[in-house]
């Protein structure tokens, strides 16, 4: 890959934690009130099955075993320990304990891919980290230590799916056949905990089926399908790094849309992530790993 390929592929990875930003946008203004889960039971499963149908992707041998992992840690496991610490950390706690993912992503690519690290991306991890806690750190937030606990789980959840997703895909599916599978294991996981916990919503206007539409369509189908095409063709620490940008994405919609305010460490927060992604974006032309396990 060339340094202009890499910063095509690395922009349009980008666009996937930018849309995850206005997740909350539109959790809060279009969608029914404490349904985090169904919402991201209609955000997988209904994504899951139309990509597969319309990639006509199958599976065979321990592609059955890897999609069903991939999709556990990806989007099931994930997407509830996001609904969890969500409702039990303030927002802020949260982002932070999630902000040492790309920590968590380089130790597990040295030791499953042999990849190697450098003070630059240790340096671009703490200018990541630096910046979310300008962005979103409240000085009020209480900790709760079972929040903090499920928010570490889902933060090394999604760390693994990062690193595991290395598997690379099967010669004969596209990209759109294993984001498909991935989102559909992970929407089968989360329905019968969702319908259990929260059970299906009692009435649904126009507006929530707009919500619902614009998490699965845009939210699902095109954010996972750029963010696995990007962990297919670079490092995965590089798009790790990326995630931050939801941060910084869910900020300037607030200020726009919801007319929030935006302080000025909220703007050098803002400045210092994308420091660390310009850190932690390879200098030569790299070929993406696949794991052997």
């Amino acid at each position: 890959m060339n340094r202009i390929q890499q910063i095509k592929t690395i922009g349009l990875t980008a666009i996937a934690p930018i849309v995850w930003g206005s997740t909350y946008i539109v959790t809060t203004e279009a969608l029914p009130p404490e349904s985090p889960l169904i919402a991201s039971t209609i955000r997988a499963l209904p994504a899951g099955i139309l990509l597969v149908l319309i990639s006509r992707a199958s599976l065979s041998g321990m592609w059955w075993l890897r999609m069903a992992v991939l999709g556990f840690l990806n989007i099931g496991l994930f997407f509830y320990c996001l609904f969890f610490f969500a409702t039990y950390l303030p927002g802020g706690m949260a982002s932070m304990v999630m902000s040492i993912q790309p920590i968590v992503v380089m130790i597990m690519s040295w030791y499953l891919l042999n990849s190697r690290f450098s003070y630059r991306q240790l340096y671009a991890s703490l200018f990541g980290i630096f910046g979310v806690g300008l962005l979103v750190l409240n000085s009020s937030a209480e900790l709760n230590v079972e929040g903090v606990i499920i928010a570490i789980l889902g933060t090394l959840s999604m760390a693994t799916g990062v690193v595991l997703t290395k598997w690379g895909r099967p010669t004969n599916m596209t990209m759109l056949g294993f984001t498909g599978w991935q989102l559909l294991f992970g929407g089968i996981i989360l329905l019968p905990v969702s319908l259990w916990i929260e059970g299906v919503p009692a009435q649904l206007t126009p507006t929530n089926y707009l919500g619902y539409g614009y998490l699965s369509i845009v939210g699902a189908m095109l954010g996972y399908y750029l963010w696995f095409r990007g962990i297919e063709k670079l490092p995965p620490v590089t798009v790790s790094f990326l995630g931050f940008l939801s941060s910084v994405s869910a900020c300037v919609l607030g200020y726009f849309i919801l007319n929030q305010t935006m302080t000025w460490p909220q703007f050098l927060g803002a400045l210092s992530i994308l420091l660390s992604i310009a850190l932690a974006a390879p200098r030569l032309p790299a070929q993406a790993k696949q794991l052997q396990i």
